[in-house]
């Protein structure tokens, strides 16, 4: 049984980690890997985070926490950069 709940955990941490990465590719701060080249797509961005979102939502009270605070410090770091990448394309009036 232990095998089987370090698997669920692996397999957990691997889908937060391969989201993560896929949103930070999208908000153009990592290239992408088949072209090399760097692609902004926020709004495949903001729905990534979405998704991430989601599982934080439906997953409540289900976690260990080392999942819960990856989970969390994963969706605080994305938030803070798609709200910075945002604030780029249009820039607030003062």
């Amino acid at each position: 049984m232990e095998l089987e709940e370090k698997n669920v955990n692996s397999q957990f941490l691997s889908l937060v980690i391969m989201l993560a990465s896929a949103c930070w590719q999208q908000m153009g701060k990592v290239p992408n890997p088949v072209s090399g080249k760097v692609e902004k797509e926020l709004n495949h961005a903001q729905i990534t985070l979405d998704l991430l979102l989601m599982i934080r939502e439906k997953t409540k009270g289900n976690l260990t926490q080392e999942e819960e605070q990856l989970l969390a410090n994963t969706v605080s770091d994305l938030q803070l950069n798609i709200a910075d990448e945002l604030e780029k394309v249009t820039p607030t009036k003062n």
